[in-house]
């Protein structure tokens, strides 16, 4: 039986230009779940794949995106996109948690993710004053984000993030290697992906990022899943079908 908890990261350019292209997924692999940053789930996805939505900034705290929220049935619900680089301050997070997010865990029983934040001090700060402001009332999971070239400052980074917050399982909902070496790419995710398949306390992990462009001058191009013309990369067949991956 596979490890699964490597998160599918599947952007909503795929859903409009080449939804068939999911039909080429792994189902019966470690790919654990489907993620795309927002509050619906692509029809491609046939609930072959138990979707994770997210309320990724204020902008879905209402109208059809919070109706898609309060009417879904899915277990884990993420809240919010690295918002200390969008400008939401924790006080106005953690209000909006506890008067729209914890009523769906007690209402439904939906599990809830932290915020998940920059790598980077600023982002470390923000996610302490968070934590601090609903102390009675935290995620079910520690949401985290990890980009860099170096597979052991990672792995140093997410697990002084567990030693910060152990009652919060882990997942780390975006992480990937910016290096514009292949080789060191795919040492990077091999060695990310093989360690965190064997931390019970990291839950889920998605590497970015599953679309045919890459999203900007920051990520990689060697790192992306997919191609220009919508096929899977090398990469994204390791990831979906290999377990232990091997370089």
């Amino acid at each position: 039986m596979p490890i699964a908890k490597r998160c599918l990261l599947w952007d909503w350019t795929n859903t409009a230009n080449i939804p068939h292209a999911l039909d080429k997924m792994n189902y019966s692999g470690p790919i654990s779940s489907l993620h795309n940053w927002n509050t619906w789930a692509p029809p491609e996805l046939k609930n072959r794949l138990p979707f994770r939505p997210m309320v990724r900034t204020e902008g879905q705290l209402s109208g059809q995106d919070w109706v898609n929220v309060e009417n879904n049935t899915q277990p884990i619900v993420h809240f919010f996109n690295e918002p200390e680089r969008a400008g939401i301050s924790a006080e106005r997070a953690a209000e909006v948690w506890m008067k729209q997010l914890i009523p769906l865990r007690k209402e439904k029983g939906t599990k809830l993710v932290s915020p998940s934040c920059a790598s980077d001090p600023s982002g470390e700060a923000w996610l302490a004053d968070f934590m601090a402001r609903v102390a009675e009332n935290r995620p079910d999971y520690l949401g985290v984000h990890y980009y860099g070239t170096d597979a052991g400052a990672a792995i140093k980074y997410i697990e002084s993030m567990h030693d910060k917050y152990p009652g919060q399982p882990i997942i780390v909902s975006e992480i990937a290697s910016i290096s514009r070496d292949k080789h060191d790419v795919r040492e990077f995710t091999a060695r990310l992906a093989n360690w965190m398949d064997e931390k019970d306390w990291i839950f889920e992990y998605g590497f970015f990022g599953c679309m045919q462009k890459c999203a900007d001058g920051f990520v990689s191009p060697q790192a992306q899943l997919m191609n220009e013309t919508g096929e899977f990369t090398d990469l994204m067949y390791k990831l979906m079908w290999d377990q232990p991956i091997k370089i």
